[in-house]
């Protein structure tokens, strides 16, 4: 499994973790994959799978970067402490290591959401800050907002046929060493096997890449994301199979040709 930096941190994750949007699959995916190297696992208060997961991975605790998300009805300064402290009980951990703001609340000053995160380090609750589903305005606020400890990380769509990142904050987080973690990377599997939502063209381009690296459409798809400079992916899986699919995805690279007949085609 191929590693990048967090950030400007000196962590290093593997570009291809593991999301539990939704994870209907019990723990014997995720072992799995910790197992292959993605031991990047990433949940949120908001998926109500905490406590599941934290069962999951307690035996093998010490292996495992562990990411959470506070909601965004909850970042005020009290409420994002107290929603740390319940994250930390339902995953029955000491600390997490990467705490993520869900989504933007522009009904609450970034300023004291931002004083209650980096208190949160300081107590040695939380490693690393985080966001998720920031733009690069929201992103340049918050940034302002930090006194001590830098944002990480963005947390955003992004895949082969979701791109809109591109036009400006893909740019502005690599420039700033900000890892973008991209979910849905196989665009909710509609990039894993043919599929009605992908037009004949983009499908024929997919499967010429495919027979070329000798890979899946999913693993084609999935590197692609991670042959961007500082992009790493959570793909989310129910089954043994498709974890140790996706976790092939790394340790070897699509060629810069291959990367441009796809940028192309998903234009």
């Amino acid at each position: 499994m191929e590693l990048k930096n967090l950030g400007s941190t000196s962590l290093m994750v593997p570009e291809i973790g593991m999301g539990t949007w939704k994870h209907s699959g019990g723990p014997e995916p995720l072992l799995r994959g910790i197992y292959l190297g993605a031991y990047l696992i990433d949940t949120a208060e908001m998926y109500r799978n905490e406590e599941e997961v934290g069962k999951a991975i307690a035996a093998r605790r010490n292996e495992v970067i562990l990411a959470t998300k506070v909601l965004d009805s909850h970042l005020r300064y009290d409420q994002v402490l107290r929603a740390a402290d319940e994250s930390l009980r339902r995953l029955s951990v000491d600390c997490i290591n990467l705490y993520q703001i869900h989504w933007p609340n522009h009904s609450i000053p970034i300023a004291e959401t931002m004083r209650a995160m980096e208190e949160l380090v300081d107590a040695g609750k939380v490693r690393y800050v985080g966001v998720s589903n920031f733009s690069t305005r929201e992103l340049r606020e918050a940034q302002g907002a930090t006194i001590s400890y830098p944002i990480v990380s963005n947390q955003v769509l992004y895949n082969l046929t979701s791109r809109r990142i591109e036009e400006e904050l893909l740019p502005y987080c690599q420039e700033h060493h900000i890892t973008i973690i991209a979910y849905t990377p196989l665009a909710d599997g509609s990039l894993a096997t043919p599929s009605r939502f992908l037009t004949d063209r983009r499908l024929k381009v997919l499967e010429q890449v495919e027979a070329q690296t000798n890979k899946t459409m999913a693993q084609v798809a999935l590197n692609w994301c991670t042959s961007r400079t500082n992009v790493i992916v959570i793909p989310k899986s129910n089954s043994v199979t498709r974890t140790e699919e996706n976790c092939t995805a790394s340790g070897w690279r699509l060629s810069p040709a291959q990367v441009r007949t796809l940028d192309e085609a998903f234009a």
